[in-house]
């Protein structure tokens, strides 16, 4: 089958779905930019900053509308948003490519199953590495992509055209697109990004409700400052998150809190050969991470 480009719909319009418009308007991909959602205030202001063109508070009339259609909600409401498009779909012939950015992929693949039975031809699970701590339409960046890396998850009974599609139109934001199974990807997402944002949150909600809160902020150096940077980004975008990936993020959750007893085992018993050789491996690790991205960056990719 073959699928046009020329409509792009936009189910959720954030900074993730707003910044996707954005690129692909400058690129020249699409034509024409639909917003959907249920917060009529950010699909005004999508419209007036020039990210869309129209939108509609009518799931219905946004599928109809649609060439691309991209789920850019929470992952929990993604799930919900996903079911209710494949039932409003049904099986007419005309089936938009369906693909979507949230950051836990399992969900979205079981509300697809039991929905349809099989993963349907045209629905092309994704998730872009990119984002910030702001949020909104309003913090939208046609360049958030560019360089980023984009993690399709393909199912065999995905339509190859499909799959190539939804490639294309990653690749024009300037994004690198690789492919990972459903399970690696909530298991390395869950390691990288879920584990550290739940840390992040538990730092400094533990931090501010000590008698001495007032002075720890205070007197926090830049360390900390750059650790706990990821507790600004949206509260109810990460809640879902762990709830969609809890499988995966207790697994995480474990395995760190293993590795912080030894350390604290450690510290304790004031084993300075084996405090030294850990913290040696940490930095040698993360150095060779630096110098990965460095590398990257320098090559464009």
């Amino acid at each position: 089958m073959t699928y046009r480009n020329d409509t792009v719909v936009i189910l959720g319009l954030g900074l993730i779905g707003g910044s996707l418009a954005r690129a692909l308007r400058e690129t020249g991909y699409s034509q024409r930019f639909i917003g959907y959602g249920r917060r009529l205030p950010s699909l005004e202001q999508g419209v007036e900053l020039g990210v869309i063109d129209d939108y509609t508070l009518d799931l219905g009339e946004a599928i109809d509308q649609a060439d691309i259609l991209v789920i850019a909600a929470p992952t929990l409401v993604a799930a919900d948003l996903l079911a209710d498009t494949l039932s409003l779909l049904g099986d007419r012939s005309d089936q938009p490519v369906i693909t979507d950015v949230a950051s836990v992929k399992g969900n979205l693949h079981r509300r697809a199953l039991a929905e349809r039975g099989r993963m349907p031809p045209n629905v092309v699970l994704g998730h872009p590495i990119a984002g910030s701590e702001r949020s909104g339409v309003g913090a939208s960046d046609g360049r958030l992509f560019l360089n980023h890396r984009v993690i399709l998850t393909p199912d065999p009974d995905n339509d190859p055209q499909a799959v190539a599609a939804v490639r294309s139109m990653w690749e024009t934001t300037g994004a690198e697109v690789v492919d990972m199974s459903i399970a690696d990807h909530d298991a390395v997402l869950a390691a990288t990004s879920h584990l550290p944002h739940v840390l992040a949150y538990a730092l400094v909600d533990a931090l501010a409700q000590s008698e001495a809160s007032e002075d720890i902020f205070r007197f926090a150096a830049g360390g900390f400052r750059d650790f706990t940077r990821i507790a600004s980004s949206d509260p109810v975008m990460w809640r879902d998150i762990a709830i969609a990936n809890r499988e995966s993020l207790l697994g995480a959750i474990d395995e760190f809190d293993a590795q912080l007893s030894r350390l604290r085992q450690l510290i304790e018993s004031a084993d300075s050969n084996s405090l030294e050789q850990t913290f040696t491996r940490a930095k040698r690790a993360r150095d060779e991470f630096a110098a990965i991205l460095a590398q990257r960056q320098r090559s464009g990719n």
